[in-house]
């Protein structure tokens, strides 16, 4: 009997997560905040360790490759759609943020149907960031976060700015590997 590839574990546990995280924020019962960002933050966590680990175990898969950024995908579009429904953040802002992420993701689909890889962008891991501590500050707001709250908007739309800008920089890499 082998044991299951721990990073792909981790990766599946992220994506199980995202129901539990999107009815601790929309029930908002006692303690929400605290219970959302700890779900939240675990699940985020996960996104890092995951790839830690596959790489340091040489653990690297197929299934894991594919099913990573949906994780990642699947978790961030949750948490912003939850908050938009709150009316902690501007549809127009999550639009944006999502809309990138669907363009990314089909642009990579293709790639790979073509034969070519697009790695992940320094810009692009800067978005991801962005986004774990957007949502974080988000979910805490004034009430756990004080004065320190005025970040929440400054990440959501230093997010805003990476989506777009991250996602030009993987439609022109992949021109150029199309046009070469």
């Amino acid at each position: 009997m082998t044991l299951p590839n721990l990073p792909n574990t981790l990766t599946l546990t992220r994506i199980f997560l995202v129901p539990l995280l999107v009815v601790v924020l929309l029930t908002r019962t006692e303690n929400w905040e605290l219970i959302g960002a700890a779900i939240f933050g675990v699940a985020a966590l996960t996104d890092w360790l995951d790839g830690y680990l596959a790489r340091r175990r040489h653990q690297v898969t197929t299934l894991g490759t594919m099913l990573d950024p949906v994780a990642d995908k699947v978790l961030t579009s949750a948490a912003f759609i939850s908050l938009v429904e709150m009316n902690l953040v501007p549809a127009w802002m999550v639009v944006v943020i999502v809309a990138r992420e669907f363009a990314v993701m089909g642009l990579r689909m293709v790639a790979v149907e073509q034969g070519i890889t697009i790695a992940a962008s320094p810009l692009g891991k800067g978005k991801m960031a962005t986004q774990v501590a957007a949502i974080l500050l988000l979910i805490l707001g004034a009430r756990f976060l004080g004065q320190l709250s005025i970040l929440a908007p400054i990440a959501l739309w230093i997010t805003v700015v990476l989506a777009i800008l991250s996602g030009l920089d993987y439609f022109f890499r992949f021109y150029r590997r199309v046009t070469a």
